[in-house]
Parts: structure tokens; sequence; C-alpha cells
């Protein structure tokens, strides 16, 4: 059989096997990413069937994944946003960095992983899913509760330290050293200084650029500008990520709100790429040896999470119930630490175990935190023998 017609064969089963896995994850209340990331390894280096005719597509897919997903990222924050959230947020910012950050390197250490290794897992382990945490709230119906604000304000802060800490990886992954790695720091941090301050005095103009009432031609701005700006950043030795997420800022209003709405769909299907060919060079034979690494790790920061949303609900003066919820809602991981973790892999730079070692972390983490969000209330409840939830509104 040709090998194009072959490639189309693949690249069809596998968009209509990444449709029937999202339609199951709909069914059962959960993240898709796990489902995507279990059919990768199933089709995948050591798994059942290897696909071998659409590996240049689906790296292409996958990169244009991770620019969308920073994209609309940085489409839900307007500049004004990040700095009261920063301002609201430093201090559970902080200590949400040094609770679940450092698991992942004392980990990765003891394993073996090395410096870069450890530097990778601890992005791996820090970044909760927005993602993932945004469905769960909206489905069981907590956006309007009094501890969300304190959840959005502290994933603002996750959200900009990964603006710095991307470039410093970045130049890491391509063993610049650590002077390069400095100066790729300092250009990010420049960078995003200027995206703020612009976004402050002539975001409408960036968004005026951008904009447009037929939905073709907005379509066609938007992607473009975006792998131009993630393109250039690249060139720069910032990360592709951090420059698609600084363009989102840029762009505010009701552009934001209409970009948004057309560009989810193509998020959602270049994302599940994403999260298919990181499962695809995931050896599933590697995955046992740290099974039980991977579990003591989901422990520990389901622990540490949990203990820093408690902690930022309380000091907002969140009752009981809402400082349990705050702490569950940022349990689950996803997304960005599969972008981290691809970083990583494909730069060379870690051992195999890492991909094996990240791969199942997220796999367990992204089923933890939604069940954990669910059970929490009727878990604090039993524990403490109230007959019904508190109130939900500002009044609780």
């Amino acid at each position: 059989m040709h090998a194009d017609t072959l490639a189309l064969i693949q690249l069809g089963a596998v968009f209509f096997g990444l449709g029937v896995l999202g339609r199951i994850a709909a069914r059962i209340g959960m993240s898709p990413i796990p489902l995507y990331l279990v059919g990768g390894l199933v089709f995948g280096e050591g798994g059942f069937l290897q696909l071998h005719e659409m590996g240049e597509f689906i790296t292409l897919a996958s990169e244009i994944g991770v620019v969308l997903l920073l994209l609309l990222l940085g489409l839900e924050y307007s500049a004004a946003e990040l700095f009261t959230g920063m301002k609201r947020s430093w201090m559970a910012g902080l200590l949400d960095l040094v609770l679940n950050a450092t698991p992942g390197v004392i980990v990765a250490l003891m394993l073996g992983l090395g410096p870069t290794g450890a530097l990778a897992m601890a992005g791996v382990t820090y970044i909760s899913s927005s993602g993932i945490i945004a469905k769960v709230l909206n489905d069981l119906g907590r956006l309007g509760n009094r501890e969300t604000p304190v959840i959005l304000s502290i994933l603002v802060f996750e959200d900009l330290a990964m603006a710095a800490y991307l470039p410093v990886l970045t130049a890491v992954l391509s063993g610049l050293g650590f002077v390069a790695g400095l100066e790729a720091l300092g250009i990010a941090l420049l960078a995003v200084t200027a995206v703020l301050v612009v976004a402050f005095r002539y975001g409408k103009y960036v968004s005026a650029i951008v904009s447009s009432e037929d939905n073709e031609i907005f379509l066609l701005k938007l992607l473009g500008s975006a792998l131009l700006v993630a393109g250039v950043a690249s060139t720069l030795q910032v990360s592709a990520a951090v420059g698609a997420f600084l363009l989102g800022i840029a762009i505010s209003g009701a552009t934001a709100h209409s970009a948004t709405k057309i560009l989810e769909p193509l998020r959602d299907l270049f994302a599940a790429m994403f999260f298919v060919l990181f499962g695809l060079t995931t050896d599933p034979r590697s995955i046992p040896p740290v099974l039980a690494w991977a579990v003591l790790l989901a422990v520990l920061t389901t622990v540490t999470k949990v203990a820093t949303g408690w902690w930022a609900a309380a000091h907002a003066g969140a009752s009981r119930m809402g400082r349990a919820r705050t702490g569950a809602a940022l349990v689950a991981r996803g997304e960005f630490s599969i972008v981290i973790a691809g970083l990583a892999v494909s730069a060379g730079a870690v051992p195999d175990e890492f991909a094996a070692l990240a791969t199942t972390y997220v796999l367990l983490m992204a089923v933890i935190g939604p069940v954990a969000a669910r059970v929490v209330e009727p878990v604090l409840r039993m524990a403490t023998r109230q007959p019904k939830p508190e109130p939900d509104t500002a009044g609780e």
C-alpha cells in the first residue's frame, strides 16, 4: 500500500479513536487527557501496534497544539487581571511553588534523572491543570462560589510563573548553560513586561489588527499571528509556548472572547494530537519500574495542593467547606504538565524513565483531581457530621 494512503488511514483511525475516547470520558465525567495518553501508549513504541506513517504530521500537529493551548490560556486574562491576581495571591503562589515543585525535584534526583530531569519534573508536579479545573468547577456549579476567585488567582500566579520557568527550561534542555539560561530568563521577563505595557496602553490596537467580522479571516489572522509569534519567540531562545501566551494577553475585550470561541475546537483537536504523541513516545514497558514512585508523587502532591488551597482560602476568609473545596479543586494535573514533559523528552535531555514517570503521574492526577473535587463535600460532611452542605454564596 502507498505510504500516503496508509498515512491517511492511520490518521483517520486516530481521529475517530480520539472522538470515541472523548465521548467515553464525557460519559463518565472525567477529563479525556488520561484516555488520550493511554491511546498513545497502546499504539506507540512497545505497544500493540505502531503507527509509523503519520509521524511527521502528528509531530507538527502536537507543536501547534502547544501553541494553541497557551494562546487560549493568555486569552483568558487581561493585563489588569494578571496584576490584580498577582497582588492578591503572591503569598499563596509562593507557597504553592515550594510545596509542589519540591517533591518532583526530590523524586527525580532519587531516581537518578539528573539536574535537568529534576528541573523538568519540578514543573510537572507544580502546575495545576487550568483546563480540567475550569471544567470541573463549571460541571459542579461552583463558578459563583466565594472561594472560586482564590482558585483563579492561584492559577494566574502559576501561569505567570510558567512564563519565567519555560524559557529557563528550554535553555537548559538545549544545553546552553547557566549563563544562557539567565539570558533567556531576562529576555522572557523583558518580553512579559513589554507585552503587559502594550496590553495596558495599546491592547485595543492589537485586538483591532487580528479582529474581523468574517470568521474565516479572523481564524486565519489568529492562527497566523500565533504561529509567527511562537516562531519568533523560539528564535530568541524564549519558549514558543510563552510567545503564544503573551500574544493571548495582548488580545483583550470582545476580540478575546470571540477568539476563544473560534479557536477552542482547533485547540482541542491539536492538543489531543500532542497528548497522543507523548503517549506514542513512551514505552509502556518502562512504566512498572516507576509506578511506585508515581503513586508516591501523586499522594504527596495531592496533600500539598490541598494544603495550599486550604491556606489560601482561609487567608481570604472562606469557611471550612470552602477551604476544602479550594484545595481539592487545585489537585488536577494535565495539559501543561505534559507540555513540560514533552519539551524535555523531545530535546533528548532526560533518561527514558522520565517520560514513564511523567506519563504515569499525570494519568493518576488527571483522574484523582476531578474525583477529589466531587467527593470533598460529602466526605467533609460525613467527617464533621453535617446534615447538609453549607451555602455556596458569598454570604457563607
